[in-house]
């Protein structure tokens, strides 16, 4: 008796479970005129989590002999009682034979079962034409243009305001950038002295002084150890000017043999007397000295070094100023000049929709 009763629940609860799930069919209207359309609407109740399969048409698919399936549209569900959804698809309808047809049910597939709607009926109905009276039937019109719409025409006009306000301003910038003229510069190629023959036209140029015979010896021996001073830092690389006399022997004895230094050794240490232990030196000993500082800088010049140097040009800050803005003006110039183009190829290819 238990299994028996047991075995009653079940098939009640079965029953109540499929009675919860049910599949209805309507009509928007029951009858059309010919190529006129109807909606027909089909909503299947089930489970939120149940597969729900409704009938598939293909566009201009009969459902029935006459009647042609336009369209298929699914709704977004409705939420139901106790769990459960209401699903929606909505069928466009027509037909062009005027006569009452019979829609048969459409099936649903819930979770593999099927579930079959009622059966609609749909009348088609034709225009009665009283062809007694054809006076009354006007002949084909002309073909109208369509009226204008603001809307269809509004964003080409902005976009070609914005594109003569974008080649003001590019013209304007065009103005800014031609008035600032650009600054030219040029890299100079010179010939230089090599460094023996700066010094040997300064030994001439003491000499046509005729200061090795001159009374003041400090002048004479400034301009004389000045000479090799400079020559020995152009030709040595080290900065002569600011050492002494001894100081510079020393770098000099680390390079030549000390055999050519001992001339000039001699006349650095005469130099030095006579401009701080105020020496007298005579003709004969400047002739000397003259003679030993043309020997140490013959010994010493190197004359296959290039003679020509290349010379940069050196801007000043407002110049530099100058050239970054006109960099500037012509880069955004360039960016203006794209996005012209692209805006008038846009407003043409718009227009051309427009008039076609």
């Amino acid at each position: 008796m238990k299994k028996f009763f047991s075995l009653i629940i079940l098939i009640t609860s079965a029953l109540r479970l499929s009675a919860q799930v049910s599949v209805e069919a309507s009509i928007d209207s029951i009858q059309i005129f010919v190529g006129q359309q109807a909606h027909v609407t089909l909503t299947a109740v089930a489970k939120n989590q149940s597969k729900v399969e409704f009938p598939q048409f293909k566009p201009l698919q009969y459902i029935t002999p006459g009647v042609e399936v336009l369209d298929t549209k699914e709704m977004e569900q409705q939420e139901a009682d106790n769990g459960y959804v209401s699903k929606s698809v909505i069928y466009t309808l027509t037909s062009f034979d005027d006569t009452l047809y019979y829609l048969p049910p459409l099936t649903v597939k819930i979770d593999g079962q099927s579930y079959k709607s009622k059966s609609l009926a749909l009348k088609v109905l034709t225009f009665e034409v009283d062809t007694t009276n054809v006076d009354q039937f006007f002949g084909p019109k002309d073909v109208q243009d369509n009226p204008f719409q603001w809307s269809d025409w509004s964003l080409s006009f902005w976009l070609s305001v914005l594109m003569l306000v974008l080649m003001a301003l590019c013209y304007y910038l065009y103005l800014r950038m031609r008035d600032n003229k650009p600054i030219i510069t040029h890299i100079r190629i010179v010939k230089r002295l090599l460094p023996h023959q700066k010094a040997m036209q300064e030994i001439e140029q003491i000499k046509a002084d005729k200061m090795v015979a001159s009374e003041n010896s400090k002048e004479y021996y400034t301009k004389l150890t000045d000479t090799l001073r400079k020559y020995i830092q152009e030709r040595y690389g080290f900065n002569a000017m600011e050492m002494t006399s001894s100081e510079i022997i020393a770098k000099l004895t680390a390079t030549q043999d000390d055999t050519a230094l001992s001339e000039l050794r001699h006349l650095f240490l005469t130099a030095d007397l006579v401009k701080f232990a105020k020496y007298s030196t005579l003709i004969n000993e400047n002739d000397m000295n003259l003679v030993n500082a043309i020997d140490f800088i013959n010994q010493t010049k190197l004359e296959n070094e290039p003679v020509e140097e290349t010379v940069m040009p050196q801007l000043s800050e407002e110049d530099q100023r100058s050239q970054k803005a006109r960099r500037i003006l012509k880069s955004v110039i360039v960016a203006i000049s794209v996005v012209c183009l692209s805006l008038f190829a846009y407003v043409v290819y718009t227009l051309y929709l427009l008039l076609n």
